[in-house]
């Protein structure tokens, strides 16, 4: 006999359980690997259903068998049960918290495990059960939170590709600014389906083509009504922390409002602009004919940024000549400007204005944000 004190288990009128508790006291581990199965089989053979009272003693049992069984057999149990319905809470509970192989089925799948069990997991384990919670076909804003704060990228690159993960708006403005930091959570967050579109539009300048195709595709397709609802929700969070404005800006602004006052403010002017070296008014010009802030347009220009210039020179309405002028300037003396030009140029035949109207439309968020200051 086992030298542990017996458990006194209460009994079940008319249940054969009562009998396989009995043998629960057996000392020969390949008995009680024995007895596990039994009692597990057991279970799934009774009638659909049985008493809080029955279900109470299987899980009473089953958690005290398997706690002194070795890790895959405690597996075997959990995969067993992941899916049960009516499976014991306690005994669940207990897979739960155990080492991350066993816990892996039942956070996963398990329907007995409330928020509380969830949540309670992910602030106490690690990585690995996080992602297993992460991975389940629903999780709460709730939960969802709670794995924002405790998950590592990884984990939050899981929640973000799970489609049946509901996460909250400040639960999204977190993983969004993660991902920009993060080029591993690029496409896990710009291909999230259920990404605010405001959030969506502040990676586009921190992801790769691809991606930043992608977006565009998103925003010609948004419903009018979801268009502005994002952008309300969007101008709450636009940051203007942008660095000093250059030295002749005051000048620059001042010389362009004249042209623009006289009419003289065309495209083919900015050109010049661009070729006489005349980098800032050629800035001012163009967030002017494009309505959105000199911050945006100065990093585009700066960083070489052709897709989101061919953003703006389609928004208005610029022939396609001159955004390859405009782009063969901004390249420079890099390789190959003329090569690099025209396969930015091709993008820019198929790029739509609706769709790039709309993708201006979240740019601009930050000149109102900057006015209102």
């Amino acid at each position: 006999m086992s030298d542990t004190i017996p458990v006194a288990y209460p009994t079940v009128e008319g249940s054969r359980l009562p009998h396989l508790i009995a043998l629960a006291e057996e000392s020969s581990s390949e008995k009680r690997r024995e007895l596990l199965r039994e009692l597990t089989n057991h279970f799934f053979g009774e009638p659909p259903v049985q008493s809080a009272r029955e279900t109470d003693l299987y899980g009473s049992v089953l958690a005290r068998l398997s706690d002194e069984m070795e890790t895959a057999v405690r597996a075997e149990l959990a995969a067993r049960f992941a899916d049960a319905p009516n499976a014991p809470h306690r005994l669940i509970q207990r897979l739960a918290n155990d080492e991350a192989e066993v816990a892996d089925a039942v956070l996963r799948r398990s329907p007995v495990l409330t928020d509380t069990d969830l949540i309670g997991v992910v602030g106490a384990r690690g990585q690995a059960h996080i992602r297993a919670v992460s991975g389940r076909a629903e999780v709460s804003e709730a939960l969802s939170d709670a794995i924002v704060a405790h998950g590592d990228d990884e984990t939050l690159g899981a929640l973000l590709r799970n489609d049946g993960a509901r996460l909250s708006r400040a639960a999204s403005e977190t993983a969004v600014e993660r991902a920009k930091a993060n080029p591993a959570l690029h496409a896990a967050t710009v291909e999230r389906t259920s990404l605010p579109a405001d959030l969506l539009n502040e990676m586009y300048f921190v992801v790769e083509a691809r991606l930043r195709q992608h977006i565009l595709e998103q925003n010609a397709r948004m419903d009018p009504d979801l268009l502005e609802a994002a952008l309300a929700a969007g101008r709450t969070r636009v940051a203007t922390d942008d660095g000093a404005l250059p030295s002749d800006y005051a000048e620059s602004v001042a010389y362009v409002s004249e042209l623009r006052a006289a009419g003289q403010l065309t495209p083919q002017v900015l050109a010049r602009f661009l070729r006489a070296n005349g980098r800032t008014p050629f800035l001012v010009a163009l967030s002017q004919l494009a309505d959105v802030d000199f911050h945006t347009a100065r990093r585009i220009v700066e960083r070489k940024e052709l897709d989101a210039l061919a953003v703006i020179c389609k928004a208005a309405d610029m022939d396609r000549a001159i955004f390859l002028t405009y782009a063969v300037v901004v390249l420079g003396s890099e390789d190959n400007p003329m090569g690099k030009a025209g396969a930015y140029g091709r993008m820019y035949g198929e790029l739509s204005r609706e769709a790039a109207l709309r993708t201006l439309r979240f740019w601009r968020m930050r000149r109102g944000a900057q006015a209102a200051a």
